[in-house]
């Protein structure tokens, strides 16, 4: 497994990263076979698991937590937060009130004194970003954070961030984590880039496009709308939408691709995300032991230039397929009261 520096900050990460989503009730409710999973990720060469306080309720922080019990020190650790974790309007969001409470909870599921990479998980459109900024730099001076990043910034605010660090003294976000695969490019546009600009590592999310780069969907009759969580979110997986069918067609395409040259589909996935300079991990995320094997043998891929050029001409640069795959819409977007006098 390559290594990789995190945004300037001297830590070494694997090009893969240990997504740990699918760790508790929300997919795998199994403690033993999620920490099963996640040592044979640190057996296979990687050194970074990435999770956030609200999957699971928390309960994927406490399996990650008990997995690493004598492995901590191998382990480049991150978390996020901002996410709501209780109907209690105060449990979220990227204020010094919730944020300095949170990270004592991070800490103590995880069963750890810092937090290598801690993350604002989204936006917070309701507080200042120097308030959010300010506590940060609170928690790492104090040493429970060791350095901080953004998730889902659209790259005018990764801009203020950096604006605002600078001209206030705080620490700035060393790495941002958007959602990246061969559907979903918008971030090439200019996300990548001014993450590029600003020295920021990069944690990509999303390689397998929700399963559907997984090899699972060959047809329509594949995309069972009933189960799960395509049922929950109808609007990215419902084969009879213009956007899906179009998805559909370019999944197709890649697959051939993939079998021209002589990879399976989530390996040219995964080596398309890893090919881009501005990336420097690639979050994966398992739910089962054999998926992590499979992810694992496609680790030193490497796509040649045509086999580049072919997926552009199959999803353009710059292009979400299906913009409802977004899961981060602009305020400006999705509440019609600021478009309106």
């Amino acid at each position: 497994m390559q290594r990789r520096i995190l945004g300037g900050t001297g830590i070494s990460v694997s090009e893969y990263a240990l997504g740990a989503m699918m760790f508790g009730g929300w997919a795998n409710s199994d403690h033993d076979d999620a920490a099963r999973i996640i040592h044979r990720a640190l057996d296979g060469g990687i050194n970074f698991i990435d999770t956030a306080d609200i999957y699971s309720g928390g309960e994927s922080e406490e399996i990650v937590g008990k997995a690493l019990k004598g492995r901590r020190d191998e382990v480049v650790l991150a978390t996020k937060a901002r996410e709501s974790m209780s109907e209690e309007p105060n449990h979220s969001g990227g204020s010094r009130r919730w944020i300095t409470r949170e990270i004592e909870d991070s800490l103590r599921r995880l069963d750890t004194d810092h937090i290598d990479l801690y993350q604002i998980h989204r936006p917070d459109p309701h507080t200042d970003i120097d308030e959010t900024l300010g506590v940060l730099s609170d928690l790492v001076r104090a040493g429970k954070v060791r350095a901080v990043g953004s998730s889902m910034f659209p790259a005018e605010q990764i801009v203020e961030a950096q604006w605002v660090s600078d001209r206030r003294g705080h620490v700035r976000f060393r790495s941002e984590q958007p959602q990246y695969s061969m559907l979903a490019r918008a971030a090439e546009a200019a996300v990548l880039p001014t993450a590029q600009k600003y020295g920021m590592g990069v944690l990509t999310w999303g390689p397998l496009a929700a399963g559907w780069l997984s090899g699972r969907y060959t047809k329509a009759s594949d995309i069972d709308l009933a189960d799960g969580r395509r049922s929950l979110e109808r609007q990215k997986f419902d084969p009879s939408l213009p956007e899906n069918a179009r998805k559909l067609e370019a999944v197709g395409e890649l697959a051939r691709l993939a079998a021209e040259s002589g990879l399976s589909l989530p390996h040219l996935a995964t080596a398309f995300v890893r090919s881009h300079p501005a990336v420097t991990s690639v979050i994966i995320g398992p739910r089962t032991y054999e998926q992590l094997e499979d992810l694992l043998a496609g680790a030193d891929v490497v796509l040649s230039g045509d086999v580049l050029d072919r997926i552009d001409e199959i999803v353009p640069p710059g292009t979400d397929l299906n913009r409802a795959d977004s899961y981060y819409v602009p305020p400006a977007l999705a509440d019609k009261t600021l478009r309106r006098r």
